[in-house]
């Protein structure tokens, strides 16, 4: 597929950029080697292969989000400036 100079000015406009002749020409060539290799790519028969969001397998190095309690209120009230008993108590803001 070919995209036209014409097409990634008017692009441009709507992005708020400001691209010199040259680089309109230079991004056309690019986006259009771009939507070609595209169109390669659709020429593939993918029948029977199952889709997949990355080739490579991920393992999760972060730890399974088990809720656990570690603390007793009363050890994390005994910090406060200001407590109930039950909850911290903190300056009013209107």
């Amino acid at each position: 597929m070919k995209i036209s100079s014409e097409e990634v000015a008017k692009v441009a406009g709507l992005a708020r950029l400001a691209l010199t002749p040259e680089k309109t020409a230079r991004y056309a060539a690019q986006l259009g080697d771009i939507l070609g290799y595209m169109d390669k790519l659709a020429e593939l028969d993918t029948t029977g292969v199952e889709p997949l969001y990355t080739p490579v397998d991920q393992v999760s190095v972060m730890r399974d989000d088990v809720v656990e309690k570690d603390y007793a209120r009363e050890d994390i009230l005994k910090n406060a400036p200001e407590t109930d008993g039950a909850f911290f108590i903190v300056p009013r803001i209107v």
